[in-house]
């Protein structure tokens, strides 16, 4: 770059002493006596061509110079700090290239670059409650699962639902908490700490939920505020008393709420599953649903989980659990079929590990065929997944 500045600079100073005119009244003596005669003995005149070829030679030069700099600002570009859009776990996204000069000066290589077609929204903690309306096919533990709270939380602030998820009707709205918890209205008398320890939670999470908005510098909660309790709890209403456990007989030691006179009877030594699918098409197993909700179709066979003696078959209404089967297996459990459409059973009849005892239905408080299915040890709902293979 230094020796083609100094070029230029010769260039400008040879054309401008050939530009120049000698003084006028200057004396040619001084030239030598041999000193050819420009252009024919014209005097102070310049060669054109001479002239057009140095404005050729200058504009190449320009030319050169100017794309010496470019080239130049282009390596000084770095090319290793290019943004690089990270894909989407899950699948291949578009990859599109960005040119830019390769190292050694010639050419063009590509920055390959993966294109995300999908924007990713950071996920925001929701403060306020929301108003969700039930759908026909909706399930207590499917809605719960959407909102990311349990379904326990969606029973403590709907009172409407009486503790029991097959309350679920279509068309109802449920008020969905933005946190597991309660809502609690204050008080007279009542502090941080004696709400806290009333639901099983803490001074310090209520003061500091931000959708409680209290002053931390201040913390008081006017007397009929509404406030959250996230994380507290309550005792639900146990709406399975409403069907009591019947035993085969009082000889039999079982632990039977009730008994019968069938007395007898076949035990059982294993469960099983009593439909055909091992799916769960409404509730599981918790606190609010003391049962699982198993998929079965309108009129599918429903069996028994394990050999024993009917002690219930009853149609009706029955609390909401519609038409019921009941069956004392003579070592401590009883299993409960509920929602059927058939009972192919009666009071007192033996039945085998897999025998048909009715069809799967829609009866009682339910919305959708299902087979509610309840294990009990000792008259106390277990959860059934802990006894059936």
């Amino acid at each position: 770059m230094k020796n083609l500045l100094e070029k230029i600079r010769s260039f400008f100073s040879t054309l401008g002493s050939k530009l120049k005119r000698k003084p006028k009244g200057e004396s040619a003596v001084n030239e030598p006596p041999t000193a050819p005669r420009a252009n024919n003995g014209t005097k102070g005149k310049v060669d054109r061509f001479t002239v057009i070829s140095w404005v050729v030679t200058l504009l190449i030069v320009v030319s050169l110079l100017g794309s010496t700099i470019l080239y130049k600002n282009a390596s000084a570009s770095p090319t290793t700090n290019q943004p690089q859009a990270t894909p989407e776990s899950g699948g291949e996204q578009p990859v599109v290239g960005a040119p830019v000069v390769g190292e050694n000066g010639s050419g063009f290589t590509f920055i390959m670059r993966d294109l995300q077609l999908k924007t990713n929204i950071p996920e925001r903690p929701r403060y306020e409650s929301l108003i969700y309306r039930v759908s026909r096919g909706d399930a207590m533990l499917a809605i719960a699962d959407e909102f990311k709270v349990k379904t326990e939380s969606i029973l403590y602030v709907n009172s409407q639902l009486e503790d029991n998820p097959h309350n679920l009707k279509p068309g109802m709205e449920l008020l969905i908490p933005p946190v597991d918890g309660l809502y609690y209205e204050w008080k007279d008398g009542d502090t941080f700490e004696t709400v806290a320890a009333k639901f099983d939670s803490t001074a310090e999470d209520i003061i500091t939920f931000p959708g409680n908005d209290i002053d931390l510098t201040d913390p008081e909660v006017k007397p009929g505020t509404t406030v959250m309790i996230p994380g507290g709890s309550r005792a639900l209403d146990d709406w399975t008393k409403n069907i009591p456990t019947i035993g085969r007989g009082e000889n039999t030691g079982t632990g039977e709420v009730q008994g019968n006179i069938c007395g007898g009877g076949p035990v059982a030594s294993g469960f099983g599953w009593p439909a055909s699918s091992h799916s769960i098409s409404g509730n599981g197993y918790g606190p609010g649903h003391l049962g699982i909700d198993i998929q079965a179709n309108e009129g599918e066979p429903v069996y028994a989980a394990g050999s024993g003696i009917v002690t219930m078959a009853q149609g009706g209404w029955n609390y909401g659990y519609g038409n019921v089967v009941q069956i004392d297996h003579g070592n401590g459990y009883v299993t409960i079929y509920a929602h059927l459409s058939v009972i192919n059973v009666g009071v007192c009849t033996p039945v085998g590990q897999g025998g048909v005892v009715g069809a799967a239905g829609n009866t009682g408080n339910s919305f959708g065929a299902h087979l509610h299915f309840e294990v009990r040890l000792g008259g106390s709902n277990v959860n059934p997944y802990s006894i059936v293979q």
